[in-house]
């Protein structure tokens, strides 16, 4: 079962934390950052869990604004409500450096989460990371019927590989636009480990490859894995996020 945090405007963040032991009790604490309507219960996040603790690594996964076991309607949520999830999770359940895992969608809020408060992270691990997806990726394949429909209903809905649809409000939109990071140097200085996958008909790997031109970090690598999808969680893709996770940690 899931812990709560409560936020300062009455909702709840649910999330699942083991603490570290042994000879990494201190490392960096892993904080898995999801993506796009998933939930902490995803085979990524649970598995990575689970390795985390076997290896006496401090892990949390947790759930955003909107999605999982945690309050608040999805259609309400924007990149600020959910980049600001990761800090509140970062800032109350952590004391020392992070390294924060991010997802398609949680790349994003990581990145800007990074940026926001740089010190305290020591590391980045992006999985299919989609920046200013909103913009470049979702409203840029719109139609002029879509475009009508945001300005008319407030809200476009597609087809999603989950439950329900995606839910593009307003409000996700015109935050995201404000948001945008890859116009311009982003001003993260730990190291970054991209992992993207080249079958990945979500974010192309030419978006995601964008973010080397970017990064100010001295230490960016970029891996293009064959025959890789957007989730990325075959067994050797597990592997190579384990790699990429233990090459900050030295």
């Amino acid at each position: 079962m899931p812990d709560f945090l409560k936020t300062s405007d009455g909702h709840y963040i649910a999330y699942e934390k083991t603490d570290g032991h042994g000879a990494l009790a201190d490392a960096p604490t892993l904080i898995w950052c999801g993506g796009l309507k998933s939930d902490m219960e995803g085979g990524k996040a649970t598995h990575l869990h689970t390795w985390a603790q076997a290896r006496g690594r401090a892990f949390i996964r947790f759930d955003y604004f909107g999605h999982g076991q945690s309050s608040g309607d999805f259609i309400d949520g924007t990149m600020t409500r959910w980049a600001a999830d990761i800090g509140r999770v970062r800032d109350r359940l952590t004391t020392g450096p992070v390294i924060l895992i991010g997802s398609s969608m949680g790349g994003w809020a990581a990145l800007l989460t990074a940026i926001a408060n740089t010190p305290r992270t020591a590391g980045l691990v992006l999985i299919n990371p989609a920046p200013d997806f909103t913009e470049k990726l979702t409203v840029a394949g719109w139609s002029e019927a879509q475009i009508k429909a945001l300005e008319n209903d407030g809200v476009v809905y597609e087809p999603s590989g989950y439950d329900e649809p995606y839910a593009y409000s307003k409000a996700l939109i015109e935050d995201g636009r404000a948001r945008q990071i890859l116009d311009m140097p982003i001003p993260v200085t730990c190291p970054v480990r991209i992992l993207q996958g080249y079958e990945d008909t979500v974010v192309p790997w030419t978006h995601s490859k964008r973010l080397i031109d970017m990064l100010t970090s001295k230490d960016v690598t970029y891996t293009l894995v064959a025959g890789g999808d957007h989730s990325l969680s075959r067994e050797s893709d597990l592997r190579l996020i384990e790699t990429a996770i233990e090459s900050l940690s030295v």
